[in-house]
């Protein structure tokens, strides 16, 4: 690795920031859209495209498994100086993902009606649905490659640019889908299928600004003849790819089949806790951006200094990766503490739902820190490869804890218990994860894996 000319915690703030700035803008792009459809063509238009969420979520935690298993992997590769097995390993993955997006989004478009009706898709909205998981499953290998190639960039430690590659993404939808529902710029009027279009789009206008800036900035990720050459699957990369990657892709699927079953609890209490469950969770969501990008960042400092065979350095980016996430993820959750009531209220309005998402948000918020310490602990042991136990813990803590805890609770002191079982979850994990960090895994000899 290169040395840095200032500190080692500002390096890792300047890699984090683009990083927390691009998992926002993510999240944000997709609720501009679901506004606009609800605003320009209404509930319903909202519900069919909202059916297609469950079936996104499952391709998401495909990528973000295949992105972490490459991501340490280019991390190593690139703090060794081996620019030769960089771009091995990104030839390798881009192009699986490339033919994982084809087959997966030919297969599913044409099979298309048999998923919503798998989903229990109501019948008033069944066509719009199939329609826009259509377009949307015709975009998936544009999509793949858009999200693979962005973490594949962050293993050489650049998060700038695919958060302005994500932003030009998100510029091109946020104009492309109310000009194909109202039909500006002489465009056609499209309805449903506007948002999904507008996104294909908006993924094939970033591709191509990536190949010509990283071009033109002579990127060590820039498309050459170099990468050309690994163009094609490399077996020994994919299986330390699928090896790291599976297990992450489980943690993903692991917390959203934990979500499903906790709406179920909440929902046996009624629609103004159903309403604040959904204002509660959009908060959290953006307190915890912050403690999941720390945990990429150790993850992917961590793999480089492996990778320069520079072990002695793996403390210190825990360390900074704590602190960061203390610093990070608790001005967010003192943040939203102090203005708790304004925040929920661009959610909700009615005065006694609003006071429920106060009472829940108060009790969870603060365990956010624990969620971040976890995902630093996890994302530094990832860099190693070892990840089969950090995911065992998380399983373990959502089925032995968390639900047990919130169902038990909920029981006998209703809704907020169902909140302290995701602190109980929060709390398990961060020690158990901290247990095995401390008395395992440093004791172990590290190598670099590439």
């Amino acid at each position: 690795m290169s040395v840095s000319p200032r500190p080692f915690w500002q390096s890792f703030l300047f890699f984090v920031l683009p990083l927390m700035a691009a998992n926002i803008l993510q999240a944000l792009s997709g609720t501009i859209n679901n506004i606009f459809l609800g605003q320009l063509l209404g509930v319903k238009a909202l519900a069919a495209a909202s059916v297609f969420f469950p079936i996104l979520f499952l391709f998401i935690a495909f990528l973000i498994g295949l992105s972490a298993g490459a991501t340490v992997l280019i991390g190593q590769a690139w703090g060794a100086r081996n620019h030769e097995r960089v771009k091995a390993v990104t030839g390798s993955v881009l192009t699986v993902a490339l033919a994982g997006g084809l087959v997966i989004g030919i297969l599913a478009s044409i099979n298309a009606h048999h998923l919503m009706r798998l989903l229990g898709t109501p019948d008033d909205i069944f066509a719009d649905a199939v329609a826009y998981a259509r377009v949307s499953f015709l975009s998936m290998p544009l999509a793949f490659l858009f999200f693979t190639a962005s973490g594949l960039l962050r293993g050489v430690g650049d998060t700038v640019t695919p958060l302005y590659s994500l932003l030009l993404s998100t510029l091109v939808s946020a104009v492309m889908t109310p000009a194909l529902i109202l039909g500006w710029f002489g465009l056609p009027q499209l309805g449903i299928v506007s948002a999904a279009v507008a996104g294909f789009f908006g993924f094939a206008a970033s591709l191509v600004l990536l190949f010509f800036y990283l071009r033109w900035r002579k990127h060590p990720m820039a498309p050459d003849r170099a990468l050309l050459r690994h163009l094609r699957p490399d077996g020994a990369i994919l299986r330390l790819v699928v090896r790291i990657g599976v297990p992450t892709g489980v943690q993903v699927v692991s917390g959203a089949i934990a979500g499903i079953v906790i709406v179920g609890m909440v929902n046996k209490f009624g629609s103004n806790a159903t309403a604040a469950y959904g204002a509660v969770n959009q908060i959290l969501s953006f307190v915890q951006f912050p403690a999941i990008s720390v945990g990429i960042a150790a993850s992917v400092f961590g793999a480089q200094y492996i990778g320069a065979g520079r072990m002695s350095e793996l403390g210190r980016v825990t360390r900074t990766a704590l602190m960061m996430n203390l610093l990070l993820t608790g001005t967010l959750i003192l943040l939203a503490y102090l203005g708790a009531d304004y925040v929920i209220g661009w959610f909700i309005t009615q005065p006694d739902t609003v006071e429920l998402a106060k009472t829940l948000l108060h009790i969870v918020l603060w365990s956010c820190l624990m969620f971040g310490a976890s995902a630093v602990l996890s994302g530094i042991m990832r860099s190693s490869g070892e990840v089969m136990v950090p995911m065992l813990i998380q399983v373990l803590c959502i089925a032995a804890v968390e639900l047990p805890v919130a169902f038990w609770l909920s029981a006998r002191i209703g809704i907020t218990g169902i909140w302290w079982g995701f602190v109980a979850s929060f709390a398990a994990m961060m020690v158990l994860q901290f247990l095995w960090y401390q008395l395992v895994w440093r004791r172990r000899t590290i190598t670099a894996m590439i």
